[in-house]
């Protein structure tokens, strides 16, 4: 076990904002929240939140929350220890370990085996790129330059040469604690019957990275024709870390870009990637060894989403300020019967991302690598810049086979691409494209649109509109209330309409309690504001709470969890320790309550600290870089914040309408049993507290009328 006060040490320096940015396209959405689309499942409308200053996460798509430990758990796939000794490496923090009965820790636990792994790609890495000015890598170096690469653009993009031999890699990271378990698990060496042996050898290498810039593999080709392996290029066989699905070269270099630019481009090679980047497109990506597929595309809609209409999905190439492209995925197919098949094979992803897929073919079937050698940099950018839509494309390309100035021949064109148009799902464009392409042969729409639907009915396509609004259950949030308002300097959290229709917009978008009244939304809001702001609340005002003031069984339970955890925190408690304590508390039935809570907007305007911290990381998140630390990241180590006088007020409001109510439920009561009893001492007694109760009521009024005139 790793000793408690190094686990709030990893806590406490963890930047929740900047781990998840870097695999999540984060936006503002209101103050302190940000929201994009849940790496965890596939989505088109962003509900994944995130709340930097808790250290919280939520998506309210498909109910997966927590802490930073856990959003790692969840990325990475492995357990909570393990978690906290990655972001233990990320962070540099010494971890400390309790000893067993015999002194000495677990040998199966004796450090991250992921991070392990991790170091082991590296010092590769490191040992690749060393050996690329050798004497023996000459033919490698031949490559590159009549690549027209120079030694300063294959050190940008970590090009290596990994030597002929037997166990050159091996004996090196033996030489630097690996053991060989290590290796082979990382996918460097391979187990003979002569002992273990290098897996990349006598071969250009490229290191293969996530967007955060780990190794996570490698990509090699062929030199020599003497090579055992005969495929002119390899990648790091699946592990624990390289999942060929799941990975884009480049993308460490490209992401920051996508983002800003809302585009990216798809090539196929390494040497691709390298001369979009040194041609000035610096959003280029390739695959693995891999066709493109479903998991590639989530990636990059993660990046280039666009929910700035909120609830209403935005679909197709749109404009993006400032970029004389639209946003766009951009294919680098080539034109011959390969890049035929694969544009065909993009057809299995969503409408909505195909909607703004487009296919860049160059004269003579040039890849982009060898367009850039023969015609230059300017080509190359004029090669993205006149892309076709995929749609286009293929089905042009399948009706240009025949001679269509022939019945024959249009008929051929027909009965070649209805199969192509059968396969657009979304039925907003089916019938778009089959006019195009009727036009296109010549022949009436209805001869087409009989085969169309033949080949739809004979292949099961599954019809859908991408077009149509895709419900969020957050969807009300991020929206400013009484923009104009705001704009003229004045504070829309003033009006009690606005606030109230807040509040309702709370109780009708979270999934714990389906219900919408005054109880129910107070009781709600007063366990927000105590999840994410306690300093605000009234500590002797809060001592008058029972679990009795509350009737919604969720927040009865919410408040045994609170008296669980030792009650209202000291002023002193780390902000990331306090969260905690409530979740260790409430244990797994109340985890996402705890975790939407964090996250739902308070109707109150953004405290001082919450404004900078959120315009800070907005900004950073803007860019698409990481470590928004300074501003929003690294919260969990904050002292819990005090609260901003409207907060502290709304707190006190919250707490006398409880405790009023708590009264009001004691007064009823007491009246219920006096009605029943007849005159005597225990009927007088009741009329006593009744009396008292009363007085109580009125005290508390007097205070709300002090508070709202305050």
């Amino acid at each position: 076990m790793i000793l408690k006060e190094d686990v709030e040490k990893v806590r406490a320096a963890a930047d929740l904002y900047d781990i998840v940015s870097a695999s999540v396209a984060l936006k503002p959405s209101g103050t302190g929240t940000y929201v994009g689309l849940c790496p965890f499942h596939d989505e088109k409308t962003g509900s994944f939140n995130v709340r930097p200053s808790l250290g919280v996460w939520h998506c309210f798509g498909c109910g997966l929350g927590g802490d930073v430990f856990k959003f790692v758990e969840q990325q990475e796939n492995i357990d909570f220890r393990e978690a906290v000794e990655l972001l233990a490496d990320k962070y540099h923090i010494e971890l400390h370990y309790e000893q067993n009965g015999s002194g000495q820790r677990d040998a199966a636990h004796a450090g991250s085996k992921r991070s392990r792994l991790l170091e082991a790609n590296e010092e590769a890495q490191r040992f690749f790129v060393s050996q690329i000015m050798s004497k023996e890598a000459l033919a490698a170096r031949k490559l590159l330059g009549g690549r027209n690469f120079s030694q300063a653009d294959c050190e940008r993009f970590g090009c290596g040469y990994a030597p002929q031999g037997w166990d050159n890699l091996v004996r090196h990271l033996a030489s630097k604690g690996f053991t060989q378990k290590e290796m082979l698990d990382a996918g460097l060496a391979r187990q003979g019957q002569r002992g273990v042996y290098d897996y990349f050898r006598g071969r250009v290498t490229w290191p293969i990275r996530d967007s955060t810039g780990r190794t996570l593999g490698f990509g090699a080709r062929k030199l020599y024709e003497d090579d055992t392996i005969a495929a002119k290029y390899i990648n790091t066989p699946d592990t624990q870390l390289y999942r060929k699905t799941q990975v884009l070269y480049g993308i460490d270099l490209a992401k920051a870009s996508i983002v800003k630019k809302r585009q990216v481009v798809i090539v196929e090679g390494y040497t691709d990637v390298m001369a979009m980047h040194l041609a000035g497109i610096d959003t280029a990506v390739a695959t693995c060894g891999t066709a493109f597929g479903a998991e590639h595309a989530k990636i990059v809609r993660r990046l280039i989403a666009d929910d700035s209409l909120g609830a209403i999905q935005l679909i197709g190439p749109r404009k993006v300020d400032g970029q004389t492209l639209s946003s766009r995925v951009v294919f680098t197919f080539d034109g011959d019967a390969a890049g035929q098949k694969a544009a065909l094979h993009a057809f299995g992803l969503d409408s909505a991302f195909l909607t703004q897929t487009f296919v860049a073919v160059a004269d003579d079937n040039l890849d982009p690598c060898d367009l850039r050698i023969q015609r230059g940099d300017q080509a190359v950018r004029a090669l993205i810049e006149s892309a076709r839509p995929l749609y286009d494309f293929v089905i042009e390309t399948a009706i240009g086979r025949f001679d269509t100035q022939y019945t024959t021949g249009q008929m051929g064109a027909v009965h070649a691409v209805a199969p192509v148009i059968a396969q657009i799902r979304d039925r907003s464009l089916l019938d778009v494209y089959t006019r195009k392409a009727a036009r296109r042969v010549g022949v009436d729409l209805d001869i087409l649109q009989r085969e169309v639907a033949s080949a739809r009915r004979a292949a099961h396509v599954r019809d859908e509109d991408a077009y149509a609004p895709r419900g969020s259950r957050r969807g009300g949030f991020g929206v400013d209330p009484e923009p104009e308002r705001e704009r003229r300097g004045e504070n829309p959290y003033a009006n009690p309409a606005v606030r109230k229709a807040l509040e309702r917009e709370d109780a009708r978008n979270q999934t714990y309690h389906r219900i919408d009244d005054a109880v129910f939304i107070c009781e709600q809001q007063f366990m927000a504001t105590l999840i994410q702001v306690p300093r605000a609340l009234d500590r002797s005002l809060f001592g008058a709470l029972t679990v009795d003031s509350f009737t919604t069984p969720v927040f009865r339970a919410m408040f045994q969890a609170i008296e669980a955890a030792g009650g209202l925190p000291s002023n002193d408690t780390p902000q990331g320790l306090w969260m905690h304590a409530l979740s260790k508390a409430g244990g797994p039935m109340l985890d996402q309550v705890i975790n939407e809570l964090a996250v739902m907007p308070l109707p109150l305007p953004p405290s001082n600290a919450q404004a900078g911290d959120g315009n800070a990381a907005g900004a950073v998140g803007a860019q698409g870089s990481a470590g928004a630390g300074g501003a929003a990241g690294g919260a969990a180590a904050v002292q819990l914040r005090a609260p901003s006088a409207a907060e502290a007020k709304y707190a006190t409001e919250l707490l006398v309408r409880l405790i009023d109510m708590d009264y009001m439920r004691q007064i009823a009561a007491a009246r219920r049993r006096m009605a029943q009893l007849p005159d005597g001492e225990e009927k007088f007694a009741l009329l006593g507290r009744v009396a008292k109760l009363e007085a109580a009521r009125k005290d508390l009024q007097s205070q709300v009328y002090n508070n709202n005139v305050g």
